[in-house]
């Protein structure tokens, strides 16, 4: 029995040794003009949060599930909305009918100071034919200054009445503006990765209800040393190697490169320091390949970036063999 343990760890222990060994003789084939560093597959997580406070009263889709972009992924309950629309709908009648009844009573103090104009007109013609009395002038002169003034306040009122419209108009607006944010849509096309949330729980201002990965932005971050690092350029061609599948090449392309190093010394004065920096650097799978295997993509996954930053350097034979419905 326990030679056949020392057997069994023996042959795990070659299998490492040999699988290593591949790997390093994999990267060491790579020719000039080539950089070369390993990590994981990474989607762009984005949460999807509710506006407003209130009870989630539907969550149409399922952790893994396909999402479109503008897709309805979920919605709150609306009926204390739906109440205040109504009461400002109410109210906004109401103004209406106010700022009517105010225009009748422009329209009746206009009449009024037309005849009291008349009256005045009349009386200071008078007055200056010395037909009538001083007191009897100024009487109809403060009689039309009175009309003035009541016409003017009556159409301050209707000014007041329209405020008062205009102010419900935009209540009225904004509750539309919240029942319509009730219902949280999908920014992007992508998978469902997590439900932080269930139907008929209250979730509040900013709270996140879904989590979905942007599956059109995956990519791979490997970190590269300075030697290589100042060589890539943004837009750099890149292909990707998974251990999963790895006799196919995924094409892809340089989205960033650090302005950082990473694991740096503070103050850097020996070239050895300087060959310790290395830069992190993202490389983005090309949207028609994303386009293609959608449904297939899948976060995590180990491998490898190779990014040609030599444009005269053709591809290898090795990492030609591109996937299948990008011929299609």
């Amino acid at each position: 029995m326990l030679k056949r343990i020392i057997v069994l760890l023996f042959l795990l222990a070659v299998s490492a040794a040999v699988y290593f060994y591949v790997i390093a003789n994999k990267q060491s084939k790579v020719p000039e003009g080539f950089a070369v560093g390993n990590g994981r597959i990474e989607t762009t997580q984005v949460d999807i949060s509710s506006k407003l406070a209130g009870r989630l009263l539907n969550i149409s889709v399922d952790e893994g599930s396909l999402i479109q972009k503008d897709e309805l992924l979920a919605s709150l309950d609306i009926k204390e909305l739906n109440a205040k629309l109504q009461e400002v709908t109410a109210y906004k009648q109401q103004a209406i009918e106010n700022k009517n009844y105010t225009l009748a009573i422009v329209q009746e103090k206009e009449s009024a100071l037309n005849l009291v104009k008349k009256n005045y007109d009349r009386a200071n013609s008078l007055y200056k034919s010395k037909s009538i009395p001083l007191a009897e002038y100024q009487k109809n002169e403060a009689e039309l200054q009175s009309a003035k003034a009541a016409l003017s306040a009556a159409k301050s009122q209707v000014i007041s009445a329209d405020a008062t419209i205009n102010a419900a108009i935009a209540q009225m607006e904004t509750i539309k503006v919240n029942i319509e944010d009730s219902k949280l849509y999908s920014p992007i096309k992508g998978r469902v990765l997590y439900k932080i949330a269930q139907n008929g729980e209250v979730v509040a201002s900013g709270g996140k209800v879904l989590v979905v990965l942007d599956l059109m932005n995956t990519y791979m971050n490997i970190f590269l040393p300075t030697s290589q690092a100042g060589l890539v350029n943004i837009d750099s061609e890149a292909r990707i190697v998974l251990d999963a599948v790895p006799n196919v090449t995924i094409p892809a392309h340089v989205t960033f490169v650090s302005p950082l190093a990473q694991f740096t010394p503070k103050e850097i004065e020996t070239q050895a320091e300087r060959e310790k920096l290395m830069f992190r650097v993202k490389v983005r799978i090309d949207a028609t390949v994303l386009e293609k295997y959608f449904k297939e993509i899948k976060t995590g996954l180990p491998g490898i970036a190779y990014i040609k930053y030599d444009k005269n350097t053709p591809w290898p034979e090795s990492l030609s063999t591109l996937p299948k419905r990008l011929s299609e």
